[in-house]
């Protein structure tokens, strides 16, 4: 029986829109001022997490994934893993984007390709930051011609944001971050993006502007759009804050907050697997006994064997990711 969590070494990625916060704020050793994402748990091909602590160590959780189905609840560990998550710094706003669902990417994408559902936890934002989400088109067509004309600034709906806001951005949703943002990403295990617009910018590596993904971006789309009611429940004790940011399809997010002499008793159920994220403070998983150091800007999965254990804190902030009941039912 383990009794450590399965803690992760994160993947940078450079990117156009990037700059130095998950340095500054996480202390990520990032390979330059443009740095957007930190892909904190991932087992897709295109930034693969290693398993950082304990028998698995120097590992990609791909491999623990495909070879230890009794850590994820026994679920079928021949598909891909279900879900990712990443901090992302938006030092320039991100390219007005949309994703699709699993049906579309399966067969516009590959058959091991999901689509990607996506939800944001405001981790910082500057004064009057805001993001992108939804849009104004009220059919099809009309979507179409906004794009084709270049009539952002009547398409696009901007929502200003700030710390501790919860955004949920299902597949079809147009959408994209704001500059000055910097947020949590869980998500659909996916990397499939089309692309609407990109502020004319120029790829320094090409020289050339960024593609765009026109026609598919437009058959993904959701017209009209209606934002998602999110509805969230609060537990609340003396120096402890649990929140259920969102109980979706896809998966289930929660927020801890433990501040200092505060130790909380958790179970882990043995039909589920919990990807977590320290965004702020310290503190310690306490298993029999045995006590692993959590310290802002860690990433690790509590197995679904794992059984009970107790989490001290100081200022602590913990988001934890759990598969969503579609998840379960197709795994």
């Amino acid at each position: 029986m383990m009794n450590e969590p399965l803690f992760m070494v994160p993947v940078l990625h450079e990117k156009i829109w990037g700059g130095d916060q998950l340095k500054k704020q996480f202390g990520y050793d990032i390979p330059s001022p443009k740095t957007g994402e930190a892909w904190g748990i991932s087992a897709h091909k295109n930034g693969l997490t290693t398993i950082a602590n304990g028998e698995y160590a120097g590992v990609k959780l791909v491999d623990v994934w495909r070879k230890h189905p009794e850590l994820f609840a026994d679920m079928d560990t021949t598909k891909p893993f279900p879900l990712m998550v990443k901090i992302l710094d938006a030092h320039a706003d991100l390219s007005i984007q949309v994703h699709p669902n699993d049906a579309y990417a399966k067969k516009h994408e590959g058959p091991r390709e999901l689509g990607k559902t996506e939800c944001w936890y405001v981790l910082s934002a500057t004064l009057g930051a805001s993001i992108y989400y939804g849009h104004t088109a009220t059919t099809k067509s009309e979507l179409r011609e906004m794009v084709q004309t270049g009539n952002w600034q009547k398409l696009l709906k901007r929502k200003v944001v700030k710390a501790g806001d919860f955004i949920y951005v299902p597949s079809g949703t147009i959408h994209a971050l704001g500059a000055g943002v910097v947020v949590l990403e869980p998500q659909r295990s996916s990397d499939t993006t089309y692309r609407l617009y990109d502020f004319d910018r120029i790829d320094q590596t090409t020289g050339k502007k960024r593609s765009l993904d026109w026609d598919k971006a437009m058959d993904v789309t959701t017209v009209p759009f209606t934002e998602p009611v999110v509805e969230q429940e609060t537990i609340e004790e003396k120096n402890f804050q649990q929140t259920q940011l969102i109980d979706s399809p896809d998966f289930i997010v929660n927020r801890l907050r433990i501040k200092a002499d505060k130790t909380i008793s958790k179970t882990q159920p043995k039909d589920s697997f919990t990807l977590a994220s320290v965004v702020d403070g310290s503190g310690e998983i306490i298993k029999d006994g045995h006590k692993s150091t959590l310290n802002k800007g860690d990433h690790f999965i509590i197995p679904s064997n794992f059984g009970d254990y107790e989490i001290e804190g100081s200022e602590l902030e913990i988001v934890t990711t759990e598969p969503g009941e579609k998840i379960k039912q197709i795994g």
